[in-house]
């Protein structure tokens, strides 16, 4: 694959303009063999007559549907509703987990202490504790954000701990030695050295919660992706239905490649 060099550009532009070509031209390349199955798909279930019902799952009828949820204003709604959900499960995640994680990485009596009883809970099947969700929080948002919240909350917590750990001893001494305080300690030793594993653990927990979500907003719920989802379902819309799956996977491929922009520009690991 060849590409425009300009002029003066240096060796290493170039390699990274060359790597960054090939890796769009392989993703587009996936996309297309996708695609392409589908449409297969949808063409030997439309002219099978036991199947012809399903047709509307095709690709094309799919891809048709996109303009006209969107001129409702149907995919907008959902993922205003979705992503407000996901952001505060997500944060509350982060502002419990980080913490947390420091003490394990620190403190050793506090991470024996603590390591089985929080890997008890966190083998807990998120969706399990929607029934006692629903009795505590007064409303179908709290109990989803919950429901997100104690999904996401371990591999942050996880994630940080095992960071930490894996930080030279030595470079707290020489901090104390040079005066430092636990504040200095923690903002200029600690979170830099670790922001390569919370943003990884910030990642896993994306990838959770975007399961979790889904599932979580088929009750109770009129607003959500989840609930396009099922409204579309029971109403045998077809194609609207696989056109907000397709929504999720790109709103959930896009917020997965900010986060790996976020590793790659903030991390000491630029290799990540």
């Amino acid at each position: 694959m060849s590409y425009a060099a300009t002029p003066g550009e240096s060796g290493f532009c170039r390699l990274m303009k060359h790597q960054g070509m090939q890796t769009l031209g392989w993703a587009v390349g996936g996309v297309a063999i996708l695609a392409a199955l589908w449409l297969i798909g949808g063409y030997l279930i439309s002219i099978n007559p036991t199947t012809k019902t399903f047709a509307k799952f095709g690709l094309v009828p799919t891809l048709q549907a996109f303009p006209e949820l969107w001129g409702a204003g149907k995919i907008q709604n959902a993922l205003a509703a979705s992503g407000f959900r996901l952001g505060a499960g997500l944060l509350i995640a982060v502002v419990i987990g980080v913490p947390i994680g420091i003490l394990m990485g620190r403190v050793k009596w506090f991470r024996d202490f603590t390591n089985s009883p929080f890997q008890f809970v966190r083998m807990i099947s998120p969706l399990s504790w929607m029934p006692l969700a629903v009795l505590v929080f007064a409303t179908w948002n709290g109990s989803i954000i919950f429901l997100i919240a104690i999904a996401a909350v371990w591999p942050v917590m996880f994630a940080t701990a095992a960071g930490l750990a894996k930080v030279d001893p030595n470079w707290f001494k020489v901090a104390r030695n040079l005066g430092a305080r636990p504040l200095h300690i923690l903002t200029r030793v600690i979170m830099p050295a670790i922001t390569f594993d919370v943003l990884s653990g910030i990642r896993l927990a994306l990838g959770v919660a975007w399961i979790v979500l889904v599932p979580a907003e088929y009750l109770g719920v009129t607003s959500g992706l989840g609930y396009a989802i099922e409204d579309a379902r029971e109403t045998l819309s077809y194609n609207h239905l696989t056109a907000m799956v397709v929504t999720i996977g790109i709103i959930g491929y896009f917020l997965d490649g900010i986060l790996v922009a976020l590793i790659k520009r903030y991390s000491w690991h630029r290799g990540a």
